[in-house]
């Protein structure tokens, strides 16, 4: 008989608490981590759903922009954006690289790369180790890459055919949007561009980023030393308005002060010949923007792409391009590019625009754009377009009966530092997706996942409140007829319905609601706090009306833009006569009611040393939202 051992019960009571403590722990941390989740969750929506409302606004801002360009002769059909003479002479596509080369010097004491031409790998080395130290390319060999790469450009056709016959992988990437960390990073996981090692870039090299001119010089040297095996296609922010708008002439002019404006011409005429999209075996469709069950490559063969020089600027003789596509099309039905003509019964697409939560389907709303710009004779909805989205959007499939859809961004850190990794396919023979997703992390390792997410959060949840500051007098006047009783308080559901009607955000306002505004003890929400502690970062005088200050803080950016058509010599100054002929021409277009006298005191307030002129750099800064984050907070 063997021995029974007994255990003393204080031994099994430590042992149960033990237990039971490790419980807590596990529950208390879950809840934790379900929480730090959802604050990436709602921070990242309310970042994607201002950035979807502030591309919608530009949009319906085209005709306007169509119209500024048109009458402003910086930017008409001959001059595009300068007047000088030495840009047509350098930017002639006939100008050989011999020619560039006596026109433009390159001094001495300049360390950076020197090109020679046709470029070799040992050129492109020395590009990326030049921009890992923050060097800059003179100015010649940037003129001298541009046209040599509009010079291959034009030889392509819309469509770029691959075949996996020929490489095992082909790596497919997303939007870099001048992230030149993201891009070096991926060379540095994947290997640089080869015969061996093809690459498609599925467009938005450009904008927001602070190196956009290194991303575009290093793609397209490689692209004129492996034009089999790097592909470019283009995105809706590879054109010149945009541009302005976005960043990325600026950071142009910053760079090169002397020739920044010859460079910008002949990006756009460069931009203008990026091809449209890439297929890979006949089965895979790699765009930037979207499809439908109705998109028709044979059509998108037939357009005269760089005719498309803006998507906010479209041809002005649609019926005559029409005629000539009409001319082209054969007899025959064309081809659609569906499920039924793929090898696997289904459609992969490889797409590559930012990514939205707002709409449980793009198909429809994909073809139905589609379809509306072919018939104007754009094809600005396979550039730019709308997609479902998980909040962690690197890589985002939707599968929706025979069509397989996946998203790719390969900007990590897109929104603020930490907010998102960035991620590339890898496509086999057997064209199945491999997803590699990544991260540059400089300052964020140093933090943990809680502060990280707080970064984001609190970045997010500015930008929400300048919104809100921006609807302050529709707000306020939705609040009020609410409020029946004249309380100054509404009911969780009745501040929420106020905030989505006149924001139409389609963001989760209970949850957000502790963050945007004060609950009394009765759990009513006091909605006039939504606006404590939000003011304009200078004071405008006060007969100048509330709906008007409200109205240029919400087209800050749009303003910028058109001032910028305006200040010829792009000394950051136009007279009060130009501020008042814009503005009239502005609030007329986007009916706003608005009279005269108000302009002219909105005028005079911000013409600070009474010169006559407005500093529109200074004048858009004062109407930036201040905006302390000190507020009261719930008990």
């Amino acid at each position: 008989m063997g021995c029974k051992t007994s255990v003393p019960d204080s031994a099994v009571k430590k042992s149960e608490r033990v237990l039971k403590a490790a419980v807590l722990i596990q529950r208390w941390y879950r809840v934790t981590m379900a929480r730090i989740e959802m604050r990436r969750r709602y921070s990242l929506n309310i970042f994607q759903s201002i950035e979807y409302a502030d591309e919608q606004a530009q949009l319906q801002l085209s005709s306007f922009f169509a119209f500024m360009l048109d009458h402003f002769s910086r930017l008409d059909a001959d001059s595009r954006f300068f007047e000088s003479p030495s840009v047509s002479q350098v930017t002639d596509s006939s100008l050989s690289l011999t020619e560039l080369e006596k026109r433009i010097e390159v001094p001495d004491s300049y360390y950076g790369p020197r090109l020679k031409f046709p470029l070799t790998p040992a050129d492109a080395s020395a590009l990326l180790d030049a921009f890992k130290n923050e060097e800059l390319l003179h100015a010649r060999y940037v003129l001298q890459l541009l046209h040599e790469t509009r010079r291959v450009l034009k030889e392509m056709p819309n469509i770029t055919h691959l075949s996996t016959s020929y490489s095992k992988e082909i790596t497919v990437c997303g939007d870099l949007h001048g992230k030149l960390d993201d891009l070096l990073l991926i060379f540095y996981k994947n290997g640089l561009p080869s015969e061996k090692n093809p690459y498609v870039f599925n467009g938005d090299f450009v904008d927001r980023g602070d190196n956009s001119v290194e991303i575009l010089i290093i793609l397209f040297a490689f692209l004129l030393i492996y034009p089999n095996d790097l592909h470019l296609n283009r995105g809706n922010h590879e054109d010149y308005v945009m541009n302005v708008r976005y960043g990325f002439t600026r950071e142009v002019l910053r760079k090169y002060k002397v020739h920044g404006k010859i460079i910008l011409c002949l990006l756009e005429d460069v931009f203008s010949w990026l091809p449209l999209a890439t297929v890979v075996d006949s089965k895979v469709l790699i765009l930037h923007g979207g499809i439908s069950d109705t998109t028709d490559l044979d059509f998108l063969n037939l357009i005269e792409r760089n005719k498309l020089r803006s998507l906010m600027r479209p041809p002005k003789s649609v019926t005559d391009i029409k005629d000539q596509i009409k001319e082209k099309v054969p007899s025959t039905t064309p081809n659609k590019y569906s499920a039924h003509q793929n090898i696997s019964g289904k459609r992969r697409d490889i797409s590559s625009s930012r990514s939205s939560p707002r709409r449980e389907s793009t198909s429809y709303a994909i073809a139905e754009e589609y379809q509306r710009l072919v018939k104007d004779g754009m094809s600005s909805g396979l550039l730019s377009a709308t997609s479902v989205s998980d909040p962690d959007w690197s890589t985002e499939p939707t599968q929706k009966e025979w069509q397989q859809v996946i998203t790719i961004f390969s900007a990590s850190n897109y929104y603020e530092a930490g907010s998102n990794r960035g991620a590339y396919i890898k496509l086999n023979p057997d064209l199945s997706p491999r997803f590699i997703q990544y991260q540059v992390s400089k300052n964020t390792c140093r933090q943990n996942l809680q502060e990280r997410v707080s970064t984001v959060e609190w970045s997010a949840l500015k930008a929400l409140r300048e919104k809100i500051y921006a609807h302050k007098t529709e707000l306020t006047e939705a609040f009020i007829n609410k409020d029946r009783t004249g309380t100054g308080k509404l009911s969780v559901s009745d501040w929420a319905e106020v905030m989505e009607s006149v924001l139409c955000l389609e963001l989760p306002w209970r949850t957000l609601r502790p963050q945007l505004a004060w609950s009394s003890p009765d759990g009513c929400i006091e909605y006039m706090t939504c606006f404590h502690n939000l003011k304009i970062g200078k004071p405008v005088e006060e007969q100048v009306q509330p709906a008007l200050v409200e109205t240029v803080c919400r087209f800050r950016k749009d303003l910028e833009m058109i001032f910028n058509f305006i200040d010829k010599d792009h000394s950051g100054l136009i007279s009060l006569d130009e501020f008042h002929q814009t503005w009239r021409l502005f609030c007329v277009h986007m009916g706003i009611q608005i009279d005269n006298e108000t302009i002219d005191k909105l005028a005079n307030s911000i013409d600070y040393n009474k010169d006559g002129n407005i500093d529109f750099n200074e004048f858009l800064e004062a109407f930036h939202v201040v905006h302390r984050l000190d507020k009261k907070a719930d008990e």
